[in-house]
């Protein structure tokens, strides 16, 4: 897949998945992307204490998403800070809206065929507050847990909630065109974002992801 760049907004949306670049010399921002990554989940591997861990997981609650947006955003999508930013940025989705996306994990989750409800981890029927603490898990789970499953979780979810936004989607399509075609545009994300975290978690198992 090719590489994404990302335009900082004023305000992040996390809903429309606005994205961010990092910086003005690209070759500088890899540099500082991949070093940085490396260097934070090394750290924390080899330490991983209860308070560090807690502090990982709420960073971007105290500092903003838009700060890892500066290191990660403008990675390669499957790339070890790609990962790591698109893990990150399915929290804040999460957390912007957990009422919104719980309502299409549980209609995602209703009509999927799939072993995604069990690898996502989340008790179904689920409330927003099951999924706010399943957003930790996920991301703490990166630090002190299979990365990959990790990444594999986070993925899980993405693609049930996209289903059931395309669900949502059609549900309106005839009587409200425009927030079908919102919802639409929600779905496509969230396959895009359970895509790379995927293909990130495969290069994370035969070693290919740096």
């Amino acid at each position: 897949m090719s590489e994404r760049h990302y335009h900082r907004p004023a305000q992040f949306a996390g809903h429309e998945f606005e994205a961010f670049q990092g910086g003005d010399d690209p070759a500088v921002m890899h540099r500082v992307a991949h070093e940085s990554a490396g260097a934070l989940l090394a750290r924390v591997r080899n330490d991983p204490s209860p308070e560090i861990l807690d502090r990982l997981v709420a960073f971007t609650d105290s500092n903003g998403i838009d700060a890892l947006a500066e290191l990660w955003a403008g990675a390669t999508a499957h790339s070890l800070p790609g990962a790591l930013w698109r893990i990150y940025l399915l929290r804040a989705v999460i957390r912007q809206s957990p009422d919104d996306i719980t309502y299409l994990f549980e209609r995602g989750a209703a009509i999927s065929s799939t072993i995604d409800p069990v690898v996502a981890g989340a008790p179904t029927p689920a409330t927003p507050e099951e999924i706010l603490e399943l957003a930790d898990r996920i991301l703490r789970g990166v630090f002190d847990g299979d990365f990959a499953l990790a990444l594999d979780r986070g993925a899980a979810f993405a693609r049930l909630a996209s289903a059931g936004a395309t669900a949502v989607a059609d549900d309106l399509d005839v009587l409200e065109p425009e927030r079908s075609s919102e919802f639409t545009r929600r779905g496509l994300r969230l396959t895009e974002l359970a895509t790379d975290l995927a293909a990130c978690a495969g290069r994370w198992r035969d070693g290919s992801l740096d």
